[in-house]
């Protein structure tokens, strides 16, 4: 049994995941983005006698992720994640900053508050919730695939440098789902067409955008969630994990092939 912090519980991925966790007996504080949410899954941790225990962590709160240093976590999985789109060519600077804030620099904050009591017992493990679009970008997701991106880099990266800390075993894990109906992926798609209206180099072309993305991951999305709540699941318990967990199998060989013969 391990007691696992995980982020973004209050919906898709992340409620799944813990729920499935404490289903095999660890003990997870499910964190949620708001009170609302956390209260509706200590109902159903109560209803099922889980061992799973929700409250309130904004990610970009220092107040909220101060919590953590309050708490044992034998596991932290940064799941949270916020996302924004349009053309690079016009979408607001802003929209970048806030993803990365809460996607990259957040997390990375929270990381670094856990890890130092990881670092006294000289054992833990890291997870980051990267995605398939970090390895493949979408035309018009670049804000959201940017920050995946930055996670691909990141986690490796502290990996390596925890390996050189004498009898440290913390392993630093990348998660990659690729597209499952969550509703995430339509949010995202959805928040570039309400200013693109007024004022877009685009503008004549959004009937056939919007058209051609609701598509594309109507296409894609593997319906088959199970299959990347195990990736979760192996990622924490695996006594060797391995660096990358990815699901669904279909979408990440796709993805490879496409970025082999792009290199051509």
């Amino acid at each position: 049994m391990k007691k696992i912090l995980i982020t973004g519980c209050g919906s898709g991925l992340g409620r799944e995941a813990a729920v499935a966790l404490a289903n095999r007996g660890h003990y997870v504080y499910a964190t949620t983005h708001t009170e609302e949410q956390a209260n509706e899954l200590n109902i159903i941790s109560e209803k099922y006698n889980l061992p799973l225990e929700s409250f309130k962590l904004d990610v970009l709160s220092k107040d909220d992720r101060m919590k953590a240093t309050n708490i044992r976590v034998d596991v932290l999985i940064n799941n949270a994640a916020i996302g924004s789109s349009g053309s690079v060519a016009e979408i607001d600077i802003n929209n970048y900053k806030d993803t990365f804030e809460t996607n990259v620099f957040c997390p990375i904050e929270l990381t670094q508050l856990v890890l130092k009591q990881m670092l006294t017992r000289k054992e833990g493990r890291i997870i980051f919730l990267s995605s398939l679009a970090g390895l493949s970008p979408i035309p018009f997701l670049s804000p959201y695939c940017a920050t995946k991106f930055a996670l691909e880099a990141i986690a490796p990266s502290l990996n390596e440098e925890l390996k050189e800390l004498k009898g440290v075993n913390i392993p630093v894990i990348l998660i990659e789902p690729g597209s499952f109906p969550t509703g995430f992926n339509q949010k995202i798609i959805g928040k570039q067409f309400n200013w693109m209206k007024m004022n877009s180099y685009f503008s004549n072309n959004i009937k056939s955008l919007k058209k051609k993305q609701y598509a594309y991951f109507k296409l894609t999305e593997c319906s088959d969630i199970d299959s990347i709540i195990d990736k979760y699941i192996k990622a924490v318990e695996d006594k060797y994990p391995k660096k990358r967990y990815t699901a669904p199998h279909n979408q990440s060989t796709f993805i490879k092939i496409k970025n082999s013969l792009f290199k051509k």
